[in-house]
């Protein structure tokens, strides 16, 4: 059974894609592929696979972002919710892009089997809803630490709104530049 990508009206950035994960569920419990090669080149995605990452957050409320990485380093991302629930969030990077600087946020959990599909120039953060939640991220580009950027999470131009007041958010995070102090490090630019 293929991967079903849905299109969500709702997703103002093209080019990101709410994937529906097959779930074969028995006695034993469940099973979902969380990456098919095929199904996502036959779908017309980006199937590379550099590295898989896994973020465990024990306390709801942590914020993680607004991350991304500068070519030639640019990554495709996959996000998904093993435990708990996050609030995901998309900024559209791409200079040329007629949606640069849009946002978008969506609720991602262990039970939807959900997964957000993130193209190159987007750069991406989240949110922890409840305690104890594990986020897996399957990138296109291996981690190359001389070529991470950020853009600050509370940018009063990127207008997001966080579901709750955040717990913890990590120094470098907090020290991220804002837009338009980044204008250099955007795809395009």
């Amino acid at each position: 059974m293929p991967i079903t990508v849905k299109q969500i009206n709702e997703l103002k950035i093209p080019g990101v894609h709410c994937l529906e994960l097959p779930n074969y569920a028995d006695a034993r419990g469940s099973f979902s592929p969380a990456w098919v090669y095929s199904d996502l080149v036959a779908l017309g995605l980006d199937a590379n696979l550099a590295q898989v990452n896994l973020a465990t957050n024990p306390t709801a409320g942590t914020l993680r972002g607004l991350h991304f990485q500068r070519a030639p380093f640019g990554e495709v991302k996959i996000v998904q919710v093993l435990s708990g629930a996050i609030f995901d969030v998309v900024v559209d990077l791409r200079a040329d892009a007629p949606t640069f600087g849009t946002t978008f946020g969506l609720r991602l959990d262990a039970a939807s089997r959900l997964a957000l599909y993130l193209p190159v120039g987007t750069a991406h953060g989240y949110q922890t809803l409840v305690p104890d939640t594990t986020v897996l991220y399957s990138v296109s580009a291996p981690f190359a630490p001389d070529h991470q950027a950020g853009i600050l999470w509370s940018d009063p131009a990127l207008g997001i709104s966080w579901p709750l007041e955040p717990t913890l958010i990590s120094e470098r995070d907090r020290a991220l530049p804002l837009l338009k102090d980044a204008l250099d490090l955007v795809v395009g630019r």
